[in-house]
């Protein structure tokens, strides 16, 4: 049952998220310099991974046997690890291609490496053999999704869903991205959705492995959960946020916060409902 749960979150987390990705660009959401939708979504999909990491599964987490230290510890090892995934461009996100280049340069000073420094911006846009760059870091992004998922439902049905839903927020305006440098590298945009549906697939396969893997290693649950969170809250501070620091009037700002509670309200809400069955 389970083993059911994962595969069905997994793939919804997984292509769903590709698939609504596509249908916001469709609607025009992403694809203009002026469009705030993108800017929205990472605000939203910031809120949601900050409010599961702090709020569902460091809690689970430090609910078991584990020592506060062993957890905070393996927190700081995974924010450590995932930063250097970043660097070896496996955790990369395509959230920049949405926005054009000189939307970028109304950073603060302070903030305006933050950007830059992430350095996928420019290696992507050469038109590499059909974007298999971006598809190589996002299959192996998909497949830790699909692993943390997996943790996740391991520790509790509940817990999963709202893990799932997370990782759906934060990777619709990341496939966007993706879609765009896709179509960018070749004209036909089928292939392209088809290429980045195939990439969100893995997820499911991550949760595959997960299941079996975290089965094997009931012991260890808490730490999974721990890096699991360690994943959300670097994707959210170092990624999502940094896109989030530019200039920006008093309207957006409040936009911008809105939002980002809107997120935190989302989790909320999903981990009410499925507390309620």
């Amino acid at each position: 049952m389970t083993l059911v749960a994962i595969i069905l979150a997994t793939l919804a987390a997984g292509i769903g998220s590709v698939w609504l990705a596509a249908l916001l660009m469709r609607l025009g959401l992403g694809g203009r310099a002026d469009s705030v939708g993108p800017q929205h979504l990472l605000s939203l999909a910031a809120g949601a991974l900050l409010a599961t990491a702090f709020m569902h599964l460091l809690p689970e987490a430090f609910e078991s046997q584990a020592g506060a230290h062993d957890l905070f510890a393996t927190l700081l090892v995974g924010v450590v690890f995932f930063f250097l995934l970043d660097k070896a461009e496996l955790w990369h996100h395509g959230h920049e291609h949405s926005h054009p280049e000189p939307a970028r340069q109304d950073h603060d000073h302070g903030h305006a490496h933050s950007h830059e420094g992430h350095g996928h911006a420019h290696h992507h846009h050469a038109p590499r053999a059909g974007g298999w760059a971006v598809l190589t870091g996002d299959s192996v992004h998909c497949f830790g999704d699909g692993i943390l998922i997996a943790s996740a439902f391991m520790a509790d049905i509940r817990l999963g869903v709202i893990a799932a839903v997370s990782v759906l927020a934060h990777e619709v305006p990341h496939h966007m991205g993706d879609l765009v440098v896709l179509r960018q590298t070749s004209p036909n945009r089928r292939m392209a959705l088809v290429k980045v549906s195939l990439a969100g697939a893995v997820t499911a396969l991550g949760g595959v492995v997960g299941y079996f893997l975290v089965g094997q290693l009931q012991d260890l649950l808490p730490y999974f959960l721990a890096v699991a969170s360690s994943s959300f809250v670097y994707v959210a501070l170092a990624d999502l946020i940094p896109q989030l620091q530019k200039r920006l009037t008093a309207r957006e700002t409040i936009a911008q916060i809105a939002w980002l509670v809107a997120g935190m309200v989302i989790v909320t809400l999903v981990s009410g409902a499925a507390h309620g069955h």
